[in-house]
């Protein structure tokens, strides 16, 4: 790990919890974007994801997420089913607005709706997925932090 000081680096215990919870692990399909990320391809065809780019991206998502004074700017988006109970529990352990299940259109860039936020971050789970919100974050200029898959 090149950039990161001393006290960021990942230690043995945060290797062994990344292994533990699979992360490593992509799919056997793998996008032209996370080739960098890519460590190499297993002989089954699943793509192994470098634990250490997993790690610098994951320090700079943290000191984003610090850097924000009020969690409740920030919003938890997620509309696949494997991600909402991880974004409900990342928003009701920090104060974060939460969005799990159905994205509605126009809650970034509609304010006549109800519905209607102005955060200052999003994260999500799947940026397939969750493209809807992305795009919406990129008109009104909200930076955004997404779990991707290979």
């Amino acid at each position: 790990m090149s950039g990161l000081p001393a006290i960021l680096k990942a230690t043995e215990e945060d290797i062994k919890l990344l292994l533990s919870a699979q992360s490593h692990l992509g799919t056997k399909n793998c996008d032209v974007h996370m080739e960098p990320y890519v460590w190499k391809r297993r002989a089954d065809g699943v793509h192994i994801i470098n634990i250490g780019k997993t790690w610098e991206k994951i320090v700079l998502a943290a000191r984003i997420i610090v850097a924000i004074e009020n969690p409740a700017d920030i919003c938890v988006i997620s509309a696949r089913p494997y991600g909402q109970r991880a974004a409900l529990k990342f928003a009701s352990h920090t104060g974060a607005q939460a969005i799990a299940g159905r994205f509605t259109p126009g809650t970034f860039t509609n304010y006549i709706t109800r519905a209607f936020k102005e955060p200052r971050l999003i994260i999500v789970t799947d940026p397939l997925t969750d493209h809807q919100a992305i795009k919406e974050a990129s008109y009104v200029n909200i930076p955004v932090i997404a779990f991707a898959d290979t």
